[in-house]
């Protein structure tokens, strides 16, 4: 009996063992939304001139010089994760596997109205990758060094400021098989997925994909391959390409030769260390395709080999395999390494549930593989208590390590002190084996996010959607409120018999970020005592003491309004580039003297400009800059402020609101006519010096109102009267400044 017992008690372990303890959850986590937003996650990763339906006021053009080097154009594509080189072999993988997710779940992603976005993006990488192939045997397989672009923290828009973005290439001379042979397989896959309704695009992709798989078939080296061994380096070699790009050719319609090959590289596949058996302890990634070439293979042949091959894959993922399988975390997350890994999980997810839909799967297979792909799906949501996707879910990360997103304008993960923009859509590297996470800026292990981390997320979510629902948000777009000025002078003064000015001018743009490089500023002067004493401003002498930009220049009194004597000094910085990148290149300092004749009468304490400056202990909106003549920052002494302080490329969309609303207080006197609409200053009529407090009392750079009745000067800055004081409002008045609206 004893023995008996121990036989039932070890048979159970065993079973315990076998079977990984995973969560059970009752609610289902909101498919359509996170599908929606991890395939958003790749209009933020565009390289090159971007489309005019662009969802968000973000991000802007970028390296459009790309493949000058070489005579070429080379612009487009993606970005590979939070830098800005352009790797084509994690983005042609990242593209076959989005292509693989349309052939498989086209049905869900057209109800979740996601399909076009997402045959959007595919197109947009592969017309990258047919520009990269200009010949048959020359192919450009990266734009940008890795080790010169990890040098700045900075901006997309900004990077080619930065460094320079050299174009590498393989030809027959200097092959590179692997990545030749990967870009065939994304490049057959767009065509596979394209093949019904643009035929002839997909007629140009298979070529392409044809030639690329020859000339890497032909040369079988990697010899050529050089610029990104340090970033990615394909240790499975070239072999695992060659079938999964002819499994996808074949596919593509390219013929049998192309089936043929890809089992005839089968054999060349590695072996899992002690075994006879193909590698299964991994996953498909970037580096190994071989996971996802077994999978098309058993589907097309439906060969019991390739069918045993990857189920001891997806055996090892959930059961285990001969008692041995892999590292799951207490909350249940399956942790193959502790680099990227939601990117593993959630990639072998979808790859099970591409098997699992397969009427060649067993049903208590598919089931146990399907509960295994909702399992990783639903750690990635939240069911350990976070969300690892950006934008979705509870307590989802705020500071992944992404260059744009983050929005340095000095080249520091330390300014700004929080990302100004949501990177909706982005999983994150994730957890280690123990699910501690830190959602820190700097970490790149756990939290950089990557084209090639949501390659496999998206199909997962697509099958995930198709199985169990969700909303996506209806006209959703990233269309942001801007949370700071972005282009400003901040200034002090000195004054005697003249003016002496110290300035600096800020281009912090972040909406998108950009470079400038025919900035001005204006001082405005009220010139009355001057000129009733008989004197001519033309005789009043300006000169710059010093300037970093060395290009700056400074005008003479200049006329506004002659009927009130307001004049202006220009001080011209046109030639200077001005742009987020270091802390030398964001900001230039201006000194300046402002002289009259001696013995003028001089009052400075009249000056609109001068006014500003004492009335602001920062940014000096009465020191207005203008960009090749055109307002673009502060107010003139008319009142005129600029009616479009940043390009946006859609209107009509309620902003994301990035700071918290200020509630109004409600006493018995909010009705009383002593408190006028606009009027935050108290002086009993609303103008632009209303505007600028309102402004940067929005923006936190103000406390309370220099206006002796802070709480009347709340119920005045709320306009509309909803009960909060936030941009809104200073829309509202802004417009009303302009006489574009009454109150």
């Amino acid at each position: 009996m004893k023995k008996l017992t121990s036989i039932i008690i070890a048979a159970v372990l065993l079973a315990a063992f076998l079977v990984p303890q995973l969560p059970v959850y009752a609610a289902n986590y909101n498919y359509g939304e996170a599908l929606q937003k991890a395939i958003m996650f790749y209009e933020f990763q565009m390289s090159g001139k971007l489309p005019d339906n662009i969802r968000n006021n973000w991000r802007g053009d970028s390296c459009l010089n790309d493949g000058s080097d070489v005579g070429l154009d080379l612009t487009g594509g993606w970005f590979d994760a939070g830098d800005h080189v352009k790797f084509n072999l994690p983005m042609a993988y990242t593209t076959a596997m989005l292509a693989w997710a349309v052939y498989e779940y086209r049905d869900a992603l057209e109800k979740s109205g996601q399909l076009t976005y997402l045959m959007d993006q595919i197109k947009w990488a592969s017309d990258y990758f047919i520009k990269c192939h200009p010949e048959k045997n020359v192919y450009y397989y990266q734009v940008g060094n890795g080790d010169l672009d990890h040098r700045w923290w900075v901006p997309a828009e900004c990077i080619d400021l930065q460094t320079a973005r050299p174009s590498y290439k393989i030809d027959m001379s200097n092959p590179g098989s692997t990545v030749a042979a990967e870009t065939a397989a994304a490049l057959a896959a767009t065509a596979v997925v394209f093949k019904d309704s643009n035929p002839a695009y997909a007629a140009e992709c298979l070529q392409h994909a044809k030639d690329l798989f020859n000339f890497a078939e032909a040369t079988k080296s990697d010899k050529g391959y050089t610029a990104a061994l340090n970033f990615y380096t394909s240790h499975s070699g070239w072999y695992d390409e060659f079938s999964w790009a002819g499994a996808w050719i074949y596919l593509a319609g390219g013929g049998q030769t192309y089936l043929d090959k890809a089992e005839q590289y089968v054999d060349e596949w590695g072996l899992e260390s002690q075994t006879p058996y193909i590698a299964y302890k991994w996953g498909q990634c970037w580096d190994d395709v071989h996971y996802g070439a077994a999978l098309l293979l058993a589907k097309i042949t439906n060969d019991d080999f390739y069918k045993e091959t990857i189920e001891r894959h997806f055996d090892y993922w959930t059961v285990g395999v001969n008692g041995d399988k892999i590292r799951y975390t207490p909350k249940g997350l399956a942790h193959l390494t502790d680099w990227g890994v939601l990117r593993h999980s959630t990639t072998t997810a979808f790859l099970a549930c591409v098997y699992a839909d397969w009427e060649g799967c067993s049903s208590s297979k598919a089931k146990t593989y399907l509960d295994f792909a909702k399992s990783q799906a639903d750690y990635a949501l939240g069911s350990a208590g976070r969300s690892y996707v950006v934008g979705f879910g509870v307590n989802p990360p705020k500071r992944p390590h992404h260059r744009t997103a983050h929005s340095s304008w000095c080249d520091t993960m330390k300014e700004p002190p929080e990302h100004r923009h949501v990177l909706y859509g982005a999983l994150v590297g994730g957890p280690d084996s123990s699910d501690g996470y830190s959602d820190d800026v700097a970490n790149y292990v756990t939290n950089e996010v990557a084209c090639d981390y949501n390659a496999g997320f998206v199909g997962l979510l697509a099958r995930m959607y198709d199985l169990y629902g969700g909303n996506p948000i209806p006209n959703f777009m990233a269309i942001e409120e801007i949370t700071n000025e972005e282009v400003y002078v901040e200034a002090t003064v000195s004054s005697g018999n003249g003016l002496a000015v110290k300035s600096f001018i800020y281009n912090k743009s972040g909406w998108p970020a950009r470079m400038y490089d025919k900035l001005s500023f204006r001082y405005y002067m009220d010139l009355s005592e001057y000129v009733s004493a008989g004197f001519n401003p033309a005789d009043i002498n300006t000169n710059i003491v010093y300037s970093a930009a060395n290009t700056a220049k400074i005008s003479k009194p200049q006329v506004y309004d002659a009927s009130k004597n307001i004049y202006y000094v220009e001080v011209d910085l046109t030639g200077t580039k001005i742009y987020p990148g270091s802390n030398m290149d964001h900001k230039k300092e201006v000194q300046f003297n402002i002289q009259p004749p001696n013995g003028a009468p001089w009052d400075n304490t009249n000056d609109f400009s001068y006014k500003g400056i004492m009335a602001d202990e920062e940014i000096v909106p009465k020191i207005p800059v203008y960009d090749n003549g055109v307002l673009i920052f502060g107010e003139e002494p008319d009142g005129s402020v600029p009616v479009s302080p940043t390009p946006t490329r859609s209107s009509g969309v309620t902003p994301t609101k990035n700071n918290t609303p200020t509630p109004v207080p409600t006493p018995s006197t909010s009705s009383s006519p002593e408190i006028k609409l606009g009027d935050l200053d108290l002086d009993g009529s609303v103008d632009s010096f209303d505007l600028t407090l309102l402004k940067r009392f929005v923006l936190r750079k103000l406390k309370e109102f220099p206006s002796g009745d802070h709480a009347k000067s709340l119920l005045a800055a709320d306009v509309n009267k909803d009960g909060s004081i936030d941009s809104l409002d200073v829309s509202i008045l802004k417009r009303v400044i302009l006489r574009k609206m009454e109150l």
